[in-house]
């Protein structure tokens, strides 16, 4: 099944520790948040005990993630990377502001993964739901040998109940997978 999500239908959230807000585009029943998130100025990132997190920046550049282990570089565009909410960090932006997306979700219940597609590029994705999101601008992404037009900041929820095959035609998609069952 595969519905089609509009930005009218997304909505701002205030984040946790109240340094700002988010735009929560899918999500379910707090075991898992797909969101875009500008951060405008660098200061502490909510905890989030017992969740996984993957972020990837979207617009800006130079974000870093400081934490007691060392430092997340998170400076490259749609390049994910992956930490554990309860981590203590700090964001430092080094070049102003940027927007990230984030997937979050409960670590004993569900896996995640974010990637990206762009135009030519393909792949498969595993059962689960997969939130294909456009970025900056419009995208055509072929799910199963049928063309879905995305203008800017439009997702589509796919709920794969078998392998399913993606192909980007035009543009850039963010991929967001959420696969039921912790991890073994």
């Amino acid at each position: 099944m595969i519905t089609l999500l509009e930005p009218s239908q997304y909505r701002r959230t205030t984040w946790k520790n109240g340094g700002g807000s988010t735009i929560d585009i899918a999500g379910e029943n707090g075991v898992w948040r797909f969101t875009r998130t500008p951060i405008v100025e660098p200061g502490p990132f909510s905890n989030y005990a017992g969740f996984d997190r993957v972020q990837m920046l979207m617009a800006g550049r130079g974000l870093v993630l400081e934490t007691p282990n060392g430092e997340i570089d998170v400076r490259r565009p749609f390049k994910p990377v992956r930490f554990a909410g309860e981590l203590p960090i700090v964001s430092r932006l080094e070049a102003g502001p940027v927007e990230v997306i984030n997937l979050i979700a409960a670590r004993n219940t569900v896996q995640i993964d974010l990637d990206t597609l762009d135009a030519g590029e393909r792949g498969t994705v595993e059962p689960g739901i997969h939130i294909a999101y456009c970025t900056d601008g419009p995208a055509i992404l072929d799910t199963d040998e049928t063309l879905h037009r995305l203008p800017p900041h439009y997702a589509l929820r796919i709920d794969a109940d078998h392998p399913t095959m993606l192909a980007c035609k035009g543009g850039r998609v963010i991929i967001a997978s959420i696969i039921t069952g912790a991890p073994a």
